[in-house]
């Protein structure tokens, strides 16, 4: 008898694991509290015991679906989500039973990037969130719903995340990325429907490592290592971020995307404009549900302050925001928020995340929702024309023109054929804007805000600031600035 129940316990031991591990599961992003692309065909998946029958209804309409899990456990089913509403329940039935309360649907966005995208609505310590306080005292709305992705490195594709479904509120709302929380606030406002908001984000982090390994086949040498097992929680490793932060949610039906990375990516400006429109177009084609709105943020004035031996600087930000403004052309289905009034020259986490997010918002609002609107983007410079002693730059996208209300313009260098820059006199006439100086007779090249550090203060009319920007595609050993030429 002692040696029949002995052989119970070890039969109870070895059949334990594979019991528990055959527990009807789904991905912790498909769970209470979440918030499903409405009236689209959605996906619902997750894992059962091999052979498994897997039934699944849904409060709004009540219609049962049904499939079987595969060898591996793993099942799918998709089903059709009605218009914005709720909440709603999901059962889901194994054998065991699995109930999702207090679903929404209404519009899901996946925000991604590195630290400017990551900071949350409390700051980081000792770098705060401009008018956090106020707007977290406001912030409780059900109808807003946050999920943070936690970090995760990998050397292989993960299938699931860690995180969890939060409401809007003072508490939850202060540890969310206040980028992603400014954006989801105005479409909550201008659209009234539940907004849902998936923070994949992580500080330092290059955007190869955001890519998949079939999107960087092909590109120009990466001096980033690829991903491997002793080298698999780095933020440089390409890879290693869309395996284990963006891979799981592949198939999930979102309405877009919004972006916030290039820091890490500004001592290599040359590659960005490729790998940002190849990132992009990768993660549709993974995703499968069409080309979905991409708009992202084009990185702020900041003093990296890398500096050579010889007082050569290593970086040039605008570089990598040349790149960026590139890449808005040849990216379908995309906005770029300008945010050359909205840096900290002193620190590379902006305070005003308002306006990152609210951008952004705008964007989508009229780029994906079709809200009606006059000009919403910012300015771009066009064409340079010469004329006698002057540069004639015109812009497009400018409406009722460019701002001449706020004063003079500051940021602007003219150079003539020997290619030396000076300082440039700047007169707004509507939508074109005319440069002179009396040290460079007869000009053939301008330049705006194109360093790290300068603020922007050319603007739309329309309040949007202008990005810095180039006449010319002079390099840097072929170029001098009047201030370093006078020592």
């Amino acid at each position: 008898m002692k040696y029949f129940v002995h052989l119970l316990l070890l039969l109870f031991v070895l059949v334990l694991p594979e019991k528990m591990e055959a527990k009807l599961r789904l991905p912790a992003f498909i769970s209470n509290n979440m918030v499903l692309q409405q009236q689209q065909e959605t996906k619902i998946w997750g894992w059962s015991e091999s052979g498994n029958s897997v039934k699944l209804k849904a409060s709004w309409d009540n219609k049962q679906y049904a499939t079987k899990a595969n060898s591996e456990g793993y099942w799918e089913l998709k089903l059709n989500t009605p218009e914005a509403g709720g909440p709603y329940t999901i059962l889901l039935d194994d054998g065991e039973k699995l109930l999702l309360e207090n679903v929404l649907i209404g519009e899901l966005w996946f925000c991604s990037g590195q630290s400017n995208m990551e900071m949350p609505m409390k700051g980081y310590p000792a770098q705060g969130i401009e008018g956090s306080l106020q707007d977290l005292i406001h912030s409780k709305d059900d109808q807003l719903r946050l999920f943070t992705v936690k970090r995760a490195a990998l050397a292989s594709r993960a299938n699931d995340v860690q995180g969890h479904w939060q409401e809007a509120s003072p508490g939850t709302v202060a540890d969310f990325s206040a980028t992603a929380y400014y954006f989801g606030r105005y479409l909550r406002e201008l659209l009234g429907v539940p907004v849902g908001l998936i923070n994949s984000s992580l500080g330092g982090s290059f955007i190869e490592a955001w890519m998949s390994a079939e999107s960087l086949e092909g590109l120009s040498d990466l001096p980033v290592p690829r991903a491997q097992e002793e080298v698999r929680s780095s933020t440089h490793t390409a890879t290693v971020l869309y395996n284990g932060m963006v891979h799981p949610f592949l198939g999930m039906n979102i309405k877009g995307c919004i972006w916030y990375q290039g820091e890490s990516n500004t001592g290599r400006p040359e590659s960005y404009k490729e790998l940002l429109t190849q990132m992009v177009s990768s993660w549709r084609k993974d995703w499968g549900i069409g080309d979905f709105p991409f708009y992202y943020c084009q990185i702020a004035p900041y003093d990296y302050a890398l500096i050579t031996p010889k007082g050569e600087q290593v970086v040039n930000a605008a570089l990598l925001r040349e790149a960026q403004a590139q890449a808005e052309d040849l990216i379908p289905h995309c906005g770029m928020a300008v945010l050359m009034d909205a840096g900290l020259i002193s620190d590379i986490h902006p305070r005003k995340k308002r306006q990152a997010g609210e951008r952004l918002a705008l964007l989508a609002l009229v780029g994906s929702y079709g809200l009606e609107s006059p000009e919403h983007r910012s300015p771009r410079y066009a064409a340079c024309e010469q004329r006698d002693s002057l540069l004639i730059l015109s812009f497009d996208r400018a409406g009722l023109g460019l701002d001449r209300t706020r004063g003079s313009l500051k940021h602007f260098w003219i150079a003539g054929q020997d290619k030396v820059f000076y300082p440039a006199q700047a007169k707004i006439n509507r939508d074109k804007i005319q440069l002179w100086s009396a040290s460079v007779p007869k000009p053939v090249a301008a330049r705006y805000a194109f360093d790290n550090i300068s603020e922007g203060d050319l603007f739309g009319v329309n309040g949007q600031a202008v990005s810095s920007f180039r006449t010319d595609n002079w390099s840097r050993d072929e170029i001098i600035f009047f201030e370093k030429h006078e020592k």
